[in-house]
């Protein structure tokens, strides 16, 4: 009997991260779509379809439908929909700023999810631009520190990307993140790349202007909030400015 009940908690908990893959395979499918329609399906002409590929690719996205994406995108193949981006902005408990990016099809659909998502988990929708004003758009360039045999300090990354201008080099424990202009974005990953070193990401982002610590059960709730928010299709990055305990291990 234990053994039985052992194999439905490990299918359930395969089923749980399966239903996540395929969620995080739809929204980078749906970032390639969105960068091919407005830039070209070149990815050589195209740095942010580029960078959404190169995405695609390092979270094991099949190259079939990256490549059908493109397609789809680019005009090549039908069955491309009309993708808008939206931003939603909320509060979470202590007053926590959450600010919402969806890449949409139906508008209605992804503010009724939103809303849903925050006001059942203890959030409240807040007014347009409350929230906005809490964060600025920033290139985000993440380079791991393990590089093949190589462990990277942050001098490396710095001296690498020096004349890229980067404004800020952070140390996240396990990778580098690189802070720049969201115009100089891939200057800065191409000058990663050209010092011969992986990036893990390049992308442009909401970064707060300052950060909020809370203790262990208010960021409790509101990885809820952010959880039940990325579980709809249409939700494609959650930015917050909270500011987890010391020793807490953040999912969000």
């Amino acid at each position: 009997m234990s053994g039985h009940s052992k194999w439905a908690t490990t299918k359930h908990q395969k089923a749980v991260v399966d239903a996540r893959r395929a969620k995080s395979f739809a929204k980078l499918i749906k970032n390639i779509e969105v960068a091919a329609r407005l830039g070209g399906g070149d990815p050589d002409g195209n740095p942010t379809l580029y960078d959404a590929i190169q995405k695609a690719r390092k979270t094991s996205v099949p190259k079939d439908n990256i490549d059908r994406a493109v397609k789809r995108g680019s005009g090549a193949e039908s069955g491309g929909a009309d993708y808008e981006t939206l931003m939603y902005e909320a509060y979470g408990p202590a007053g926590v700023a959450l600010l919402i990016e969806c890449l949409t099809d139906n508008r209605n659909r992804s503010a009724s999810d939103v809303r849903v998502a925050v006001t059942r988990n203890g959030g409240t929708m807040a007014d347009v631009g409350s929230v906005a004003r809490v964060f600025n758009r920033k290139g985000v360039v993440v380079v791991g520190k393990t590089q093949g045999d190589r462990t990277l300090t942050e001098d490396d990354v710095l001296e690498a990307t020096l004349e890229a201008g980067p404004e800020d080099v952070s140390d996240l424990g396990e990778a580098f993140e690189v802070l720049c202009d969201p115009a100089d974005v891939v200057k800065v990953r191409t000058a990663v790349q050209e010092a011969g070193l992986d990036y893990e990401s390049a992308e442009v982002e909401f970064v707060p202007e300052f950060t909020q610590p809370v203790d262990a059960p208010t960021m409790e709730k509101v990885e809820r909030i952010i959880e039940a928010l990325e579980d709809s299709d249409d939700v494609q990055n959650v930015y917050a400015n909270f500011e987890a305990p010391e020793g807490a291990l953040v999912d969000a």
